[in-house]
């Protein structure tokens, strides 16, 4: 009975020392970005930011300013954006529907259909 007694407590023992294992250590948990906020990127490597209703995109090369503008949620998988090319000196409006957490499907008020992926 005492050699019974003496494994359990070893055991126990054993079992409270792999829980308290000084090796383990946490990692981050990276936290998915929601919503629409953030850098996003195109199939030809313009960036376009969006930040507190201001929308913006820039030439990855020379960081130059391409066009400017605003969005506003039409729901929360829909965004309408009012952007003024600087090059050609237009303004005109896109519908972005956020597909998932990484990427934007846009139609332009023309038509022209485009995807933005999230960039990391």
């Amino acid at each position: 009975m005492k050699l019974h007694r003496i494994i359990a407590i070893g055991a126990l023992a054993g079992l409270l020392a792999a829980c308290q294992s000084p090796s383990y250590s946490p990692r981050p948990i990276a936290v998915q970005p929601q919503g629409i906020e953030g850098q996003w990127v195109d199939p030809n490597g313009i960036i376009s930011s969006f930040s507190a209703g201001r929308f913006e995109t820039r030439t990855t090369d020379t960081n130059s300013l391409l066009a400017e503008g605003s969005y506003r949620h039409i729901s929360d998988q829909m965004v309408e954006i009012e952007l003024t090319s600087l090059l050609r000196q237009t303004t005109s409006r896109v519908n972005c529907a956020l597909a998932g957490s990484s990427q934007l499907n846009c139609t332009s008020s023309t038509g022209a259909q485009f995807t933005l992926v999230r960039r990391v």
